[in-house]
């Protein structure tokens, strides 16, 4: 198998992210503006396992692109894209609260922490596999 050059790696996962960011905006807009598609009602714990999906994949690709890099706190190494990424789920769950079409829910806010520790472990996963 030809190995990817390491210019070339980054960029396509550079595009990789900046295409996904743009799903993940364009999929909670539609979810504040009560746009979402009616037949995902249908699909028991849809917003659940969506939670996890596209916080994993999101988390990934963020820590991927960031480089792993980390931060210390407290003595702990903390991985830097996974920790702020964090901070903005909880700010964009609590602001749900204030949106007529959402509504606040700690399962939710549960199923996206799994998503970013998923994604996270992916991530470092891939990275001790490339070293």
């Amino acid at each position: 198998m030809e190995e990817i050059p390491p210019a070339k790696e980054k960029r396509s996962l550079t595009i990789l992210a900046l295409l996904y960011l743009a799903l993940f905006l364009t999929i909670l807009w539609l979810a504040y503006t009560d746009q979402l598609p009616a037949f995902l009602g249908d699909i028991p714990a849809h917003d659940k396992i969506a939670h996890v999906v596209l916080y994993a994949v999101a988390a990934y690709l963020g820590h991927r692109i960031c480089r792993y890099h980390r931060f210390s706190l407290a003595g702990r190494q903390i991985p830097t894209f996974p920790a702020l990424f964090t901070l903005f789920t909880v700010s964009e769950e609590l602001g749900q609260f204030l949106a007529p079409s959402r509504s606040l829910d700690a399962i939710d806010l549960v199923a996206s922490f799994a998503g970013i520790v998923l994604g996270w472990w992916l991530a470092e996963r891939n990275r001790k596999s490339e070293a």
